[in-house]
């Protein structure tokens, strides 16, 4: 989110994912607010897929902050399915089936 490659989409559903995941966690008794974050999580790996494949710039001339700030975003969505994972643990402990 720091170097603007990405456009506002991107940053807004990540940070409304994470809104929605800080609820999940403050609820401890709520299987409505795992089951939207674990239904975030999925819909954002999707869309950082089409975020990063249509607006990675293709020139070989970029300055240090968009390449860490794209690095950043490609270890983002590498750890999605890890933390897919965990909510997942979490949904089941809370006695989602």
């Amino acid at each position: 989110c720091m170097s603007y490659s990405f456009p506002a989409s991107y940053s807004w559903g990540n940070f409304s994912v994470l809104a929605v995941g800080i609820w999940a966690i403050v609820q401890r008794d709520s299987l409505d607010a795992i089951i939207l974050f674990l239904a975030g999580l999925l819909l954002t790996i999707l869309t950082d897929i089409i975020h990063i494949s249509i607006f990675y710039p293709p020139d070989n001339h970029l300055s240090d902050l968009k390449r860490f700030s794209l690095g950043m975003a490609i270890f983002s969505l590498l750890l999605k399915p890890v933390s897919c994972y965990l909510v997942y643990r979490m949904y089941r402990e809370r006695g989602g089936e």
